[in-house]
């Protein structure tokens, strides 16, 4: 009876051993099983910079963050005094160079015409008197009558008044076709300068108003309402919610499953466990620094890390950029 006890006892242990033998074999195998590689990939959009060309100050802002937007809606208005004067100043200097065109244009003025003309005969008046006075001191100096000094004064001053007949004659015929067609040409020419100062200060005023660049979402604002901002300063970001992609940091020793044109499948955790179906657009590698590891200890290389970029192949309704994206094996 005692034998067969003893033997009940060590079938026990024996079985108990065994048991304990098979646990602590199959925790190692479990435990040395290499773990399964997680790729986790984070979805982007196109996002804009909205900013203006001239300094100012944020007058008013038209959408609040999260408001949705079309392309070329107003987004920001910006108050710039120094536009505000510069439009001032040129349209000052478009009145004045209108009016010294319209003069060129015009000529003189009834009234200046008749007074040149009137000074015209007066000198004609003058220039006969003193030709007449002339011939009769000439013929009375060919007979001797009067001296050389006296014929010589008279001539001078007839030929003076044939000069001052020229002059009037010549004012006349001024005052009758009016500027010179170079001074119409320089008049128009600073109309023209003046206009294109103009245009200058419309397309700074136009920039105020800046427009938002494309259909998307308001991101971000950043400065407030009165703020300064200077000339190309960011004052608002606008992301297009229809140019979205994701990115992946891949070990290149993985990027078989990663080439161009190639199919993957995800699971967007914040979107529930439907799968996705992205497809390999755009793969780079990384800077040095990206590096996952180093497996010269092994006998290895160096694993790098490269960029690879996925779009999705169908809509993804309430995708937002920043949500994680894990691949899933086939």
């Amino acid at each position: 009876m005692m034998n067969k006890e003893k033997e009940g006892s060590l079938l026990l242990g024996l079985i108990a051993l065994l048991a304990v033998v098979v646990i602590v074999a199959l925790v190692g195998v479990l435990a040395l099983r290499p773990e399964k590689t997680l790729i986790q990939g984070e979805a982007e959009a196109a996002e804009y910079r909205v900013s203006g060309k001239v300094p100012g100050r944020i007058e008013m802002y038209l959408y609040e963050e999260g408001e949705k937007v079309k392309k070329g809606d107003t987004l920001v208005i910006i108050y710039s005094p120094e536009v505000e004067a510069k439009k001032a100043q040129a349209l000052a200097a478009r009145e004045m160079a209108e009016a010294v065109n319209q003069k060129a244009k015009n000529g003189a003025r009834n009234e200046q015409i008749q007074g040149a003309y009137e000074l015209y005969q007066k000198a004609k008046a003058g220039e006969e008197i003193y030709r007449k006075s002339y011939e009769r001191v000439q013929r009375l100096y060919e007979k001797g009558v009067v001296s050389t000094q006296k014929r010589d004064e008279t001539e001078a001053q007839y030929k003076a008044a044939e000069a001052t007949v020229k002059a009037a004659r010549s004012q006349y015929q001024m005052a009758l076709s009016g500027a010179r067609e170079e001074d119409k040409a320089a008049a128009e020419a600073q109309v023209a300068r003046v206009d294109g100062i103009l245009k200058e200060v419309a397309a700074a005023e136009a920039e105020r108003y800046l427009l938002s660049p494309c259909d998307g979402e308001v991101c971000e604002r950043f400065p407030k309402v009165g703020e300064l901002v200077g000339q190309g300063s960011p004052v608002m970001s606008v992301v297009d919610l229809d140019d979205v992609w994701f990115t992946f940091a891949v070990r290149e020793d993985m990027l078989n499953h990663f080439m161009v044109g190639s199919m993957i499948q995800v699971r967007i955790p914040a979107l529930g466990n439907v799968i996705y179906p992205l497809q390999v657009t755009h793969v780079k590698a990384m800077g040095t620094y990206a590096t996952w590891r180093s497996t010269k200890q092994n006998g290895g290389y160096d694993v790098r890390t490269f960029d690879v970029k996925c779009r999705p192949t169908m809509t993804i309704p309430n995708l937002r950029p920043g949500m994680s994206a894990l691949m899933v094996e086939n």
